[in-house]
């Protein structure tokens, strides 16, 4: 085993205010429980030590609407056995539509701008009409009703009307290919399909009709179709979903740990695996996310660049039980008249929450971007990170061209627990290039090969205890058998979450990217996100992508840049920085120049794909990549030219 200790630039970019802190929901939560807030890591350790008592204090402090039961948690031999709330009962749909009547609920934006708004009154209407639509198409509890549809307010109705009805919803995005969208869906069964016939992006028009239509031919548990722009035959459209006299929704109440979501993993090993969300599971942990670590008020807005195929769009639509208002935004993050256009619409509706990926904003630093010259960003109090790894020069750029009175939060976790394990607080510091804080109730160790949690060392992302938004199981024939595969075989009894990451001394977080994809040059764990840190600020690579080929019993590492012109000099300047910013172990032994760099629907690089195909070997489900055609640069690598 062979182990390196990180050491830390702790450079401190932004603190709390006393004011900051004692108006913070996690100062009100800490005063609710009678529990100090400092130092930090007690009050974490409380959270996790007191399993129930914590979940139950979060559903009180977030004012959930149902009945609790008197035993919020039952604790079992196997992690994956514990039971919480087995007594209560509640509806989703009911707790995100409190908000008062007038206050807006939701914005909605596309890339011509801010295109229509709704409030809280006009949305329970809108809800309480595509409700009763569904239950004449015999919707009731437990069915699952699937959407093809744009990241706008007919699909938020949908997903809300869905769960009115105690039934499950699940999502694609339009922009799938008919089969990534039959291999994600189709699994699940589903009785309803809704559907948009169109979409936008990048000021081109989309038309999926004929997506739509394969879709319906393949999967024979449709019973019905909604189309929600134009008409294909045989279906009927939403204006005819929602053409009724009602006013009112009604919520069946179900069991906390009954069905909400199905998500779906990537999916680029194999078919996506189909993960099933509980109801109470995905509020309790959205609602404890968005106030106790995001600090979203009533009031507040908040968005996150999403469409709704992925864990961000749910997560995204629950900030509506803390009362805020979100915005739902369609189409490309960035236009070529305008890069900065979605701050153009955040200015419009007072975004307080901007959620975003390090990709996009790695994209503004290249174009030179300064954001505070450009606007005012008075309401801006947080803005989010998550998809990748943020690296600390991003940290300094947001600080120094967005606003310096601001929390800058990384957040991790992923679709397999609906949330995070590590985040952001408004009580810690922002340290350069680190992850604030533990999320509380998730009892987040690293650990070595030996299973002994580690600090200032790399090692493997684990949970120790339960948590409400554990999977209920995967869906389909052996699910329970397949979940405690993926998550438990590695360790038994623990969660073994597949990230590479680092804990600090202060118990702060560094993510290095996916275990799976770990370079091991010479016996050593290399994260791949520790070369994108520094590769990517190189202003002459556009993309790039790294991934570890087999040789003579180790493993070399190789480094392909999309770049107008790899010329020597240009490589030998990637290894110097390499060299000089990470460590002489992380420079690659080959450099290649390709067009095009293969990313997931959702943006993240494909590194496992990349090196299938590198060794000769085949990717079962391209389905899932967005540009699958570019893999072909990558076969037979190594007789081609580099540097």
């Amino acid at each position: 085993m062979s182990l390196q200790i990180t050491e830390q630039n702790n450079s401190i970019l932004w603190e709390p205010s006393e004011r900051d802190i004692s108006n913070s929901h996690l100062q009100a939560f800490a005063n609710q429980i009678q529990q100090p807030l400092f130092p930090y890591e007690r009050l974490h350790r409380w959270s996790t030590t007191y399993i129930g008592p914590f979940w139950s204090e979060i559903w009180d402090y977030a004012g959930i609407v149902g009945e609790k039961g008197k035993t919020p948690y039952i604790p079992a031999e196997s992690m994956a056995d514990a039971i919480f709330f087995p007594e209560a009962t509640l509806n989703f749909a009911e707790n995100l539509l409190l908000g008062q009547a007038d206050k807006v609920a939701a914005y909605q934006a596309d890339e011509s701008g801010v295109t229509a708004q709704v409030t809280f009154l006009e949305l329970r209407k809108l809800v309480a009409k595509a409700q009763t639509g569904l239950k004449q198409l015999g919707v009731g509890k437990g069915d699952r009703v699937a959407g093809i549809t744009t990241n706008n307010i007919e699909g938020l109705v949908a997903l809300l009307a869905t769960a009115s009805l105690g039934a499950v919803w699940t999502s694609c995005s339009p922009d799938f290919g008919s089969k990534g969208i039959i291999d994600r869906i189709g699994q699940v069964q589903p009785k309803i399909l809704l559907a948009n016939l169109t979409y936008q992006y990048k000021q081109k028009s989309f038309d999926i009709s004929d997506k739509v239509q394969e879709t319906i031919r393949q999967i024979n548990s449709i019973s019905h179709v909604v189309t929600m722009a134009g008409e294909i035959p045989n279906a009927s459209n939403w204006e005819d979903l929602i053409d009724n006299d009602a006013q009112v929704p009604q919520f069946e109440q179900v069991g906390f740990r009954d069905p909400l979501y199905i998500l779906y993993t990537s999916g680029t090993t194999g078919l996506p695996k189909a993960i099933i969300h509980s109801v109470g599971g995905t509020l309790l942990q959205h609602v404890k996310e968005h106030q106790l670590h995001c600090d979203v008020h009533e009031g507040d807005v908040l968005y996150w660049y999403t469409n709704t195929a992925w864990m961000m769009y749910p997560w995204l639509v629950s900030g509506l039980a803390s009362n805020a208002s979100i915005l739902l935004y369609d189409g490309s993050p960035v236009l070529p008249d305008n890069p900065a256009h979605l701050w153009d619409i955040a200015e419009q509706v007072h975004v307080t929450h901007f959620g975003t990926s390090p990709k996009y904003l790695d994209t503004l630093m290249k174009e030179e971007i300064v954001l505070k010259d450009q606007y005012p960003l008075t309401s801006l109090k947080s803005i989010l990170s998550c998809g990748a790894p943020l690296v600390a020069d991003q940290y300094d750029w947001v600080y120094e061209t967005i606003k310096e009175d601001l929390l800058l939060a990384s957040i991790s976790g992923g679709t397999e627990i609906i949330g995070c394990f590590v985040m952001g607080s408004p009580v810690h510091p922002v340290i350069r290039g680190e992850i604030s804080c533990k999320a509380l109730g998730m009892a987040v160790e690293v650990v070595d090969q030996r299973g002994a949690p580690v600090y200032g060392y790399k090692g493997d992302l684990v949970c120790l205890q339960p948590f409400p938004s554990m999977p209920i199981t995967f869906y389909g024939e052996n699910g329970d058998e397949r979940f405690r595969l993926n998550y438990f075989s590695d360790r038994p009894g623990i969660w073994t979450h597949g990230d590479f990451a680092e804990q600090t001394i202060d118990q702060s977080f560094i993510i290095y990217g996916r275990a799976d994809t770990v370079l091991n040059p010479g016996g050593v764990r290399i994260g791949t996100a520790e070369i994108y840190s520094v590769v990517e600020q190189i202003k002459e690579v556009k993309d790039s992508i790294v991934f570890g080929l087999p040789c003579d019993n180790d493993e070399e590492i190789v480094l392909c840049i999309v770049t107008d012109n790899l010329s020597k000099d240009l490589a030998q300047h990637i290894r110097q920085q390499i060299r000089s910013n990470a460590s002489p172990r992380h420079v690659p032994r080959r450099i290649y120049q390709v067009d095009e760099i293969p990313h997931t629907i959702n943006g993240k690089k494909v590194e496992g794909a990349v090196k299938k195909v590198a060794i000769g070997d085949d990717v079962q489900n391209k389905a899932s990549i967005r540009n699958p055609e570019c893999l072909q640069s990558f076969t037979d690598i190594k007789t081609k030219e580099c540097y």
